[in-house]
């Protein structure tokens, strides 16, 4: 292995910008994740970049498998529509009916 390697990336270390809950989709600059555990601001807390998630998605919007799906962090759901300040994460993996508050992502790590 090369001496500058840091690790595969599917999860980084950052340090929460405020109280964090496991699960959660955070974004940090231009990059959202799952956090990993129950975090208090200022803690380090491993942020997942990649693999398939549950993620809360507008109700009424319906997804298909492939959808482009992007993170609006003022709401703090997913959308397979871009709007302003949003940010692209992944691509769905299964159909998510209108309505339904949950999507499956799979999460690209930073574009």
């Amino acid at each position: 292995m090369a001496k500058n390697y840091l690790g595969k990336g599917d999860s980084i270390n950052v340090i929460a910008p405020f109280n964090v809950t496991s699960g959660q989709l955070l974004k940090i600059g231009n990059m959202v994740g799952i956090v990993g555990a129950d975090a208090v601001t200022g803690a380090q807390i491993a942020l997942h970049m990649e693999g398939e998630w549950t993620v809360p998605k507008v109700s009424a919007q319906a997804w298909a498998v492939g959808d482009l799906i992007f993170f609006d962090n003022d709401l703090k759901n997913c959308a397979n529509t871009n709007v302003s300040g949003s940010v692209k994460i992944g691509v769905a993996t299964a159909i998510a009916a209108n309505p339904s508050a949950t999507g499956q992502v799979k999460l690209n790590g930073s574009f």
